[in-house]
């Protein structure tokens, strides 16, 4: 039986994976099948509260070797790769509605919504929830057709990322390891050592995205006053309970092991005929404006896409720190792929990463050029004028004058923003290539 929930926290408190953790602990009686999944939708969308994350697990009777994927209040929680039989839908539904209906943040906001069924949707459903925007009626008719139960609250906007978790099957995939504080400490500032989460990261190679050392501080733990302390992703799930343990800081009341979708770029639409508003796009082009930097730090180019012709600016927003320094660098004729965000007002590219393919020669001037008929230095005739021998008015170009190649600060390749700076979808360039441990699901 799956059991999947969105919306239930705010910009400012609670946390939607937290309530992953009530679930399980209410759901003892009955096996966790698979790893709880925490999957990321579009982080585009305008109504978003933080990382637009949803979740989605399986209970039932377990087969198959037992895996420790948490601790609750000093019990262990395990997951099996297989399922004999599903829990009864009447419990699930009952016990879950009461849990969302508690840690809700309705009066902040949320509009959780609560979907349990024997059969996932079609996984189309997550595939145009993570690149494009859904309305609920589409939802609703899939979970009809089905035959899934759904509990809503405040008009239940939560049913959609609920949903779409719930029908998404893994391409890529990573995962995420979750401490959580003591209730009593809710709100108060997180005791963590930066020292010991670097050490983590150096120790831990399959981990990523945990330090950030542009700024010389961590990266695992929110801003925000929600249950979690910290969070720590990566490509081996075996490894992470150790990397959790190696991070000195107050006591953990409780942790879970999630499969995620985290870092793989599955917003990313590939193949386009149009650039479409609160999407995220794959472009390639070619520079034809140079770097400039407007108010408030952000640094824009103009380019000329390959696909359809679109005249396109793209933005590295302050934000992105020395990211910036990077789109400063780019010159008129270069090849560029863009991964970002398509801006309805102004209308630009809000840069993810960039892939440099190719950099344009750039030369500066040595010295004038000399007369071909008398052998004199040639004076200038103003900006783009060209050149002439005072001795015997001969001309020249401006491309006439002695010049040499400038070495470039870029050269090909691709580039990201720091750390902290990162979308949570956004695949990091240390997982290229990266060779992929994955539990039986």
């Amino acid at each position: 039986m799956y059991v999947a929930f969105d919306d239930t926290d705010s910009t400012e408190s609670m946390c939607t994976t937290f309530l992953a953790t009530e679930v399980v602990d209410a759901m003892r009686e009955y096996d966790l099948i698979g790893l709880p999944r925490l999957v990321r939708l579009n982080p585009a969308v305008p109504w978003k509260t933080r990382g637009n994350g949803a979740l989605s697990m399986r209970f039932g009777e377990g087969k198959g070797q037992a895996t420790l994927v948490g601790m609750i209040r000093d019990q262990p929680i395990y997951c099996y790769p297989k399922m004999i039989k599903p829990a009864p839908t009447g419990k699930i539904m009952d016990r879950c509605s009461y849990l969302v209906e508690k840690w809700s943040r309705v009066q902040e906001g949320a509009s959780p919504g609560l979907v349990v069924s024997p059969k996932r949707p079609s996984q189309g459903l997550y595939w145009k929830a993570v690149r494009d925007i859904v309305e609920k009626k589409e939802v609703t008719d899939e979970l009809d057709r089905i035959g899934a139960k759904r509990f809503e609250l405040a008009g239940g906007r939560g049913v959609i990322g609920s949903s779409a978790a719930m029908s998404w099957r893994p391409r890529d995939r990573t995962y995420e390891v979750i401490a959580y504080r003591e209730r009593s400490r809710w709100g108060t500032p997180r005791e963590i050592s930066d020292d010991s989460v670097w050490k983590m990261d150096q120790r831990f190679k399959t981990t990523f995205n945990n330090f950030d050392e542009t700024v010389g501080r961590r990266a695992i733990s929110p801003h925000t006053n929600c249950p979690v302390l910290f969070g720590i992703r990566g490509d081996d799930p075996f490894v992470l309970p150790s990397a959790m343990h190696s991070v000195e800081s107050e006591p953990v009341d409780r942790w879970l092991l999630y499969l995620s979708n985290q870092g793989t770029d599955d917003h990313v639409v590939h193949s386009w005929k149009e650039l479409v508003p609160e999407r995220s796009y794959d472009v390639v082009a070619t520079v034809i404006e140079g770097p400039r930097t407007i108010k408030g730090g952000h640094v824009v180019i103009g380019t000329l896409t390959d696909m359809g012709s679109h005249l396109l600016d793209m933005t590295a927003y302050e934000p992105s720190k020395t990211f910036r320094d990077i789109i400063k660098q780019l010159a008129v004729g270069d090849r560029i792929r863009a991964y970002g965000e398509v801006r309805e007002s102004p209308r630009t590219l809000n840069l993810e990463k960039l892939q440099v393919l190719a950099a344009v020669a750039k030369f500066e001037k040595v010295a004038n050029p000399r007369c071909g008929q008398c052998g004199k230095s040639m004076q200038s005739m103003g900006s783009s004028g060209g050149y002439r021998c005072k001795k015997c008015g001969a001309k020249a170009s401006e491309d006439a004058a002695e010049k040499r190649k400038v070495e470039r600060a870029i050269s090909v390749g691709w580039y990201e923003p720091p750390v902290c700076a990162r979308r949570h979808l956004s695949k990091p360039l240390k997982r290229e290539g990266a060779a992929v441990q994955r539990i039986s699901l």
